[in-house]
């Protein structure tokens, strides 16, 4: 993985890049693909510090794709277990979480091109397809398909071709991935 690549698709999401936005994507893609054990444990240590600070619950272990933006960042949390796609963008006060019981125990994967509006709670082992936008404040507990707006609790789904077009900024090409 080519980190200094995966920081600079992550900082090119960002219309205005705050100096802090800026350590706080370098520490975590550092801390998560680092190769010098030491390095890594450094900016594990920065992470964690930021997190602290900006009261952002997020994990280096978190598998999270290109194209990572926090617009408003304070409040964000994403389950270590859970999955984003490439292109993903989260608002304020947006939860990433997982279920602890019943028939969707476990953490959502999220695909790629999927806007996370403020306060909008994702929960449970439910796969949100690509080109999703999830309104503000709703509660998604269930799957989702590709090309769809979902809002409201419980969560309503509507059909929608280009759903994230005009939210989804300055994405990644999506041709430019190397696995």
């Amino acid at each position: 993985m080519d980190t200094k690549k995966l920081i600079a698709e992550d900082l090119s999401r960002y219309e205005v890049l705050t100096p802090w936005l800026r350590l706080f994507h370098i520490s975590l893609r550092k801390a998560q693909y680092a190769k010098n054990p030491v390095e890594r444990r450094f900016y594990s240590a920065l992470f964690s510090i930021l997190r602290k600070k900006y009261f952002i619950l997020m994990w280096p272990q978190t598998k999270i794709g290109r194209g990572l933006c926090l617009i408003h960042a304070y409040g964000v949390g994403v389950n270590a277990a859970a999955v984003l796609g490439d292109n993903v963008t989260l608002h304020q006060f947006a939860a990433i979480g997982q279920e602890n019981r019943g028939k969707r125990k476990g953490a959502p994967i999220l695909g790629n091109r999927v806007w996370v509006g403020p306060g909008a709670m994702v929960v449970g082992r439910i796969h949100i397809g690509d080109d999703v936008l999830i309104a503000p404040n709703s509660f998604v507990n269930c799957d989702v398909p590709s090309h769809s707006i979902v809002m409201g609790n419980p969560c309503r789904i509507i059909p929608r071709e280009n759903a994230t077009e005009g939210y989804v900024t300055f994405p990644v090409p999506e041709e430019e991935t190397d696995e």
